[in-house]
């Protein structure tokens, strides 16, 4: 894993430790996501849900987003982006939250300097380590809805298994979607 463009082209990421069970998004689909958000990332307050290693949100970083707000629940990830961000100077445009994303997004709010985010990136966790399907994209989707942390022209992008159905709440729509193997990609945004 590599960051891929910008101020920190070409270097290497840390990764988390395989016994974690984490799956980084791949750089093919890291790129051609970028090459989709390009207009919008510079400048950006960026939030990452279930950073993983924090290559999605280090990316914006390094693409010039203004600040980037990691969150993840696995304890081994946290240390990993602390490490990473720390590793390509990030230090002044992160924060980085341990919280069970599941239990709602409130206080991410403020987390935002109180604007809302122009993009919000999930990765949720597709399959537990005893292979069984996980549904978390649209519990997470609604709870974004749930407490407005979606900026006047944000953008939503949910990343999820080509299996896993959802319900959108009815302030958002679904505007394009791009498929990776089984792996999709919805970018959402809310309803005029």
């Amino acid at each position: 894993m590599r960051i891929i463009a910008g101020t920190q082209r070409r270097r290497k990421l840390i990764s988390v430790p395989i016994s974690s069970g984490v799956k980084p998004i791949s750089d093919r689909m890291k790129q051609s996501l970028f090459d989709i958000l390009k207009p919008w990332v510079p400048g950006s307050i960026f939030l990452d849900l279930f950073s993983g290693t924090g290559a999605v949100g280090l990316e914006a970083l390094s693409r010039g987003a203004l600040k980037v707000v990691f969150a993840d629940a696995n304890p081994a990830c946290i240390k990993t982006i602390k490490r990473n961000v720390e590793k390509f100077d990030f230090k002044e445009k992160s924060r980085i939250v341990k919280a069970n994303l599941l239990l709602g997004l409130d206080r991410f709010y403020a987390y935002s300097d109180g604007e809302g985010y122009d993009i919000i990136f999930m990765g949720p966790p597709y399959r537990t380590i005893h292979n069984k399907m996980l549904n978390f994209t649209g519990k997470v989707i609604k709870s974004v809805a749930d407490s407005d942390l979606l900026a006047k022209n944000g953008i939503i992008i949910a990343q999820h298994h080509a299996v896993e159905k959802f319900e959108v709440p009815k302030e958002f729509k679904i505007y394009r979607t791009e498929k990776y193997g089984d792996t999709i990609i919805d970018f959402l945004k809310k309803i005029s």
